[in-house]
């Protein structure tokens, strides 16, 4: 059973008056989002999808927690970002100058990423909500259970409680009314009358009613708790930091029993992933990070759903945009070759399939790898190449051969020079003389199928190619076929694989692969 429709039948058997079903997520927009966090949507998102394929009405909400402090100046940042450490993202200028803030700016980077997945959460923004006074009558009550909330944290925590920071203990962040920033220190906390007096480090001192306040903050495992109980969260998976016996959910959780009065919703703890290559944990910050919409350039949306979808949430994988790719799109092609013949028998990898469909997009695209054999050659003419794929009988519109065209090129250009292949400027003469005689005539029976081979289809091309070859033992056929096309990729491409031959051969002039392949002229 694939791990989402598991989680969500036990959902329904949790839940089973449940109208509709909340499922949450949640990212703060400290900079780029990079694929580390997207997991943290993507688990959600599948788990709602798995809930509606039985029947369920759901809710699927994706907070943007842009109210917490602005804590590190990203890489990517100008670096004269650090007069805003303290201030929540919200309230911080976009860096770029395209967006009304810090927090817009990444919000909205990521959010048009995931149209390109079909992926249509209803975005919360905690800064609005905790600046339209939503919250204040549960962050007054939190300042008046204040000191069991600091009972709750304390059993998760080594260090010995102590009464004097035990009176002295507030479970919010206050925002500076002059400066903006969080460099405020309460004084004091007057239940009667429900207000709270504080100052600043910049010398701003104010008594605020903490039901009027538009600049408090619950922190952080408070928040949370407070959310769930809000938004009646029944599902919201979290990151492997926030999973230990001490961690954040545990903490929130019994802080939303003892202090909300909620039971915490259902929860999955998912593993990191990892760039291929590198032993450093994915951050904004560091600038260690692939984002969605990199992954986008490169990757179909289908097939990154269908990479997220086939691991289970608590596995660890590392994304690679090396050979890899061509690994990850050979796969896919692979299985939904099978799928579509119904011939996938995996009942997990077919759930997979079905999980990262988008709006049934069903349009043929030609295979990653034969493109990025070819698409060098013809020097990234999208037009060629279609005229290519037409010679051997694969027909594509423009728009779909592009898809793949666009991705290849990229990849190329920006990850993988190594596919960057190119014809050579003439005949490889040193390299034909360690030929043995066999293997030459291999080579002179195949100019001739080139010579009077152009009306042949790719299928019949290459089955008469694989015949030169012929030996009534198949291993030996085999083995000889694969020297002949290693032969042909030295010869041409001096290198030790390139694309099928009959696309190979029908992507060049006839005199120009016989210019480097016949040695008899």
């Amino acid at each position: 059973m694939h791990w989402s429709y598991k989680i969500a039948k036990e959902l329904i058997e949790k839940y089973p008056d449940r109208d509709t079903f909340v499922c949450a997520a949640g990212i703060s927009p400290s900079g780029s989002v990079h694929i580390g966090n997207f997991r943290e949507l993507i688990t959600t998102y599948f788990v709602v999808k798995s809930l509606k394929k039985l029947g369920k009405k759901t809710r699927f909400i994706f907070s943007w927690d842009d109210y917490d402090r602005f804590r590190k100046v990203p890489k990517n940042v100008d670096q004269s970002f650090e007069k805003y450490i303290g201030m929540p993202y919200s309230e911080i200028p976009d860096p770029y100058g395209c967006h009304h803030s810090y927090a817009e700016h990444f919000e909205k980077e990521f959010e048009k990423s995931l149209e390109e997945f079909g992926i249509y959460a209803q975005f919360i923004y905690q800064s609005k909500e905790y600046q339209s006074g939503r919250y204040n009558k549960h962050i007054l009550h939190a300042l008046k259970q204040r000191k069991e909330i600091y009972d709750i944290l304390m059993q998760f925590k080594t260090q010995e409680p102590s009464e004097e920071d035990r009176n002295s203990f507030y479970p919010i962040t206050l925002y500076c009314e002059e400066c903006g920033k969080d460099n405020t220190e309460i004084r004091n906390f007057i239940e009667e009358s429900e207000k709270i007096e504080y100052v600043c480090k910049c010398g701003n001192h104010n008594v605020l009613t903490v039901m009027n306040a538009k600049n408090i903050k619950l922190n952080w495992k408070v928040d949370w708790s407070m959310r769930w109980m809000i938004e009646e969260v029944v599902f919201e998976p979290g990151g492997r930091d926030h999973s230990s016996a001490t961690g954040s959910y545990n903490v929130s959780k019994e802080v939303a029993r003892r202090i909300f009065n909620y039971k915490a919703p259902d929860y999955a703890a998912y593993e990191f992933i990892g760039i291929k290559g590198s032993d450093r944990k994915m951050s904004s910050s560091s600038g260690n990070i692939i984002t969605p919409n990199e992954l986008l350039k490169i990757y179909l949306p289908k097939i990154i759903l269908f990479i997220f979808s086939k691991y289970k949430p608590s596995a660890a994988f590392n994304i690679g945009l090396d050979e890899d790719v061509i690994r990850n799109y050979s796969e896919y092609e692979r299985y939904k070759s099978k799928y579509t013949s119904n011939s996938l028998v995996d009942e997990d990898l077919c759930y997979s399939m079905e999980l990262s469909e988008i709006n049934n997009d069903n349009n043929v695209v030609p295979k990653f790898n034969q493109v990025a054999g070819v698409l060098p050659l013809v020097n990234f003419d999208v037009q060629i190449l279609r005229e290519v794929f037409n010679k051997i009988g694969e027909e594509y519109c423009m728009d779909d051969i592009r898809k793949i065209c666009d991705r290849v090129e990229y990849w190329i250009k920006n990850w993988y020079p190594q596919k960057m292949l190119h014809l050579n400027n003439e005949k490889n003469s040193e390299y034909y003389e360690t030929l043995n005689e066999v293997q030459r005539r291999w080579l002179c029976n195949l100019c001739d199928i080139i010579k009077n081979g152009s009306d042949l289809s790719s299928d019949q091309l290459l089955k008469e190619i694989y015949d030169i070859c012929h030996d009534d033992d198949k291993k030996i056929k085999r083995n000889n076929q694969k020297t002949l096309f290693g032969i042909v990729y030295r010869l041409v491409l001096n290198s030790t694989s390139g694309p099928r031959l009959p696309l190979l051969i029908k992507a060049l002039r006839t005199e120009k692969i016989l210019s480097l392949l016949d040695f008899n002229i």
